[in-house]
């Protein structure tokens, strides 16, 4: 896809992480924490919804490859998972794209609740 940011610069002019067959994955250019990667498919579609289940399976092996670089070389406390799907779920760049987000100790006042914290007053609970 012409305007896709992932496919035009992205995909094509960045050395990935790692990579297999159906998908790649690299250190995000615009990290909320040390090691924070983004997993993308190598075909275009929009969300996790619209690519297949081979390639869902790819995303998720290199999710825990990563995972296992990242725990090697910065020791995080926890991890945030996660896939914006659709503009209403703040996805920005419509090329499904999976974010692992390495989590430390201290990095913010009270992480209880995670992911919930994307719509501020059902955080906590």
């Amino acid at each position: 896809m012409k305007e896709c940011v992932f496919c035009k610069q992205f995909i094509p002019n960045r050395k990935p992480l790692f990579e297999n067959k159906l998908a790649i994955a690299y250190f995000d250019e615009f990290p909320v924490s040390k090691g924070h990667t983004l997993i993308i498919t190598k075909r275009h579609a929009a969300t996790f919804f619209d690519i297949t289940d081979e390639e869902q399976i790819a995303i998720i092996e290199l999710l825990n490859k990563c995972k296992k670089y990242i725990d090697e070389k910065y020791s995080p406390d926890g991890y945030n998972v996660g896939l914006n799907c659709g503009e209403s779920a703040g996805q920005s760049v419509m090329h499904i794209h999976m974010h692992l987000i390495p989590r430390y100790k201290g990095d913010v006042e009270n992480p209880r609740g995670g992911v919930r914290g994307v719509i501020p007053n059902k955080k906590n609970y």
